[in-house]
C-alpha cells in the first residue's frame, strides 16, 4: 500500500489499537511480522497509520494476537476499510490538522458529551460568537484565516447524533463579543436545547462545593466503549485521549458534573432569563 504523508487521527487510532492487541499478546513487532509474512517495518507502519491494512490481514493479526472479541474486530475492520472522503478534506493544507481530525472524529461519533466552563462549545456557537473567539487569538489571524476557521466551525454544526452539554454559568455570562452577540448566542442555546438530539444542563454560580472547574472535555462515543475518545484543548490544538483507564476516569467526571447540574427544563429557563437581562 502507498505510504500516507499525513495519517488522520482515525487512521492512527486504528494503528494504536492494533499495537495494543499485539502488546497484550506479548509479541514484539518482529515476531508479529513473521506470523503474517511481512517485515517489521510494515508492522510499524501499520501501527502508526502510515499505511493501511486490509480486512484479511487485520483478521490474521487479530487471530495471532488471540483476540476473540468479534464485535471489536468488526469495528476495527470498519475503520480500516472505510474510504469516505469527508467534507473536512477541503480544508487540508488550509487549516491546522487538529481542525480536520476533530471534524472527522465528530463525523463518526455515536454520541457526544461535553463539559464547558469558559466558552459556549463550538458546535453550538453562533457565527458572531465564533468570530469573537477567533478574533481574540494571539497572534492575530488574517481575515482569510479567520473566515476559513469560521466556515469550518459552522459546517461542523450539521450533526444529528445525541449531544449532551453541561455548561457553567461562567461560559454563559462571558461576552466574547458585544451585548447583541451575547444575547443572540443565549437565544440560540435555548432554541437548540429544545431539539430532540441536544440536551443542555447548566451549573449555576451559586452551587456550593463545585471543585470541578478543570473538568472541561468533549467525550466522543465510538462504535464500542473501548473506541471512545476524549478531546481536551491544549495550547496548539486538541489532545485526543483514548486509553481505557483514562476513558473510565472521564466518564466518571462527566457523570459527577452532570449530577450537580440543573435539569434540562430548569436550565432552559435559566438561560432564557440571562438572555432577557441583556
Amino acid at each position: 500500500m502507498v505510504q500516507r504523508r499525513e495519517p488522520t487521527a482515525r487512521q492512527m487510532r486504528l494503528g494504536v489499537e492494533l499495537r495494543r492487541l499485539r502488546e497484550a499478546a506479548g509479541l514484539n513487532a518482529l515476531e508479529a511480522a513473521a506470523l503474517v509474512g511481512v517485515n517489521r517495518v510494515k508492522i510499524s507502519q501499520i501501527e502508526t497509520g502510515a499505511v493501511g491494512v486490509s480486512e484479511q490481514r487485520l483478521r490474521r493479526l487479530a487471530s495471532h494476537y488471540a483476540c476473540t472479541d468479534e464485535e471489536f474486530i468488526d469495528a476495527l475492520i470498519g475503520m480500516a476499510t472505510d474510504r469516505t472522503r469527508g467534507w473536512w478534506e477541503e480544508y487540508r493544507g488550509l487549516l491546522p490538522t487538529s481542525f480536520l481530525d476533530l471534524a472527522e472524529l465528530e463525523h463518526y461519533a455515536a454520541f457526544m458529551r461535553e463539559v464547558a466552563i469558559l466558552y459556549v462549545p463550538g458546535l453550538l456557537q453562533t457565527a458572531d460568537y465564533a468570530r469573537g473567539v477567533f478574533s481574540a487569538r494571539v497572534p492575530e489571524l488574517t481575515h482569510e484565516e479567520l473566515e476559513l476557521r469560521l466556515r469550518h466551525r459552522m459546517q461542523r454544526q450539521q450533526f444529528t447524533i445525541p449531544y449532551e452539554l453541561v455548561i457553567h454559568e461562567c461560559a454563559l455570562r462571558i461576552r466574547v463579543s458585544d451585548r447583541a452577540a451575547a444575547r443572540a448566542q443565549l437565544t440560540k442555546l435555548v432554541e437548540l436545547s429544545e431539539t430532540d438530539n441536544i440536551t443542555v444542563r447548566v451549573i449555576p454560580f451559586d452551587l456550593d462545593g463545585f471543585g470541578r472547574a478543570a473538568s472541561t472535555m468533549t467525550y466522543v462515543g465510538g462504535p464500542l466503549p473501548k473506541l471512545d475518545t476524549v478531546v481536551r484543548d491544549v495550547p496548539h490544538g486538541s489532545a485526543f485521549i483514548d486509553s481505557e483507564a483514562q476513558l473510565g476516569v472521564f466518564r466518571t467526571r462527566f457523570r459527577k458534573v452532570e449530577a450537580v447540574s440543573l435539569e434540562p427544563e430548569r436550565s432552559r429557563d435559566f438561560i432564557y432569563r440571562l438572555a432577557k437581562e441583556l
